[in-house]
């Protein structure tokens, strides 16, 4: 995929406003560690826009479309490849999701390099601090999970 910078540009302030960047430890015991690593790009619209988004997700041939029950469409990329591919290309031009951005591509090559269970509570602790870093207007309390309970065990294990 070749695309013009200008495009770039114009998907960044597309993800800046009407995008999410996103990445959660999904409990699932059939993974090594206990927990599936989520990473996602999303844009949403009104469902009365979905031939524009389409266009969109046709042109940057990445992800597929979504209807929701309220009337939302969402593109979603899920892909890491394509994921990174995005957030490389729209870096330069993000205002608002720049450290997400930054952030999420490296939780992304966190994750090509875990070894053992220290490297994945050390992932795990970089997830955490993406969370603090997105809005949520349905968290109403911090709960701490599963995985921030083993990480802050094994750093006190660790201590002198």
């Amino acid at each position: 995929m070749s695309l013009a910078r200008n495009n770039w540009s114009y998907l960044a302030g597309f993800l800046d406003g009407d995008g999410s960047i996103y990445v959660q430890l999904k409990p699932n015991q059939t993974y090594r560690f206990g927990f599936q690593i989520a990473s996602t790009i999303a844009f949403f619209q009104s469902k009365k826009e979905k031939a524009k988004i389409e266009t969109m997700k046709n042109l940057y041939e990445l992800g597929y479309l979504r209807e929701r029950k309220d009337g939302i469409v969402e593109w979603i990329i899920g892909n890491e490849e394509g994921i990174k591919k995005v957030l490389k290309e729209t870096i330069p031009f993000l205002l608002l999701k720049k450290k997400q951005a930054e952030l999420m591509l490296k939780i992304l090559d966190l994750k090509s390099k875990i070894k053992n269970k220290q490297d994945f509570i050390f992932l795990a602790d970089k997830i955490e601090l993406f969370r603090e870093l997105n809005y949520s207007k349905k968290r109403k309390r911090r709960v701490i999970s599963p995985v921030e309970t083993e990480s802050r065990k094994l750093r006190d294990e660790s201590r002198p």
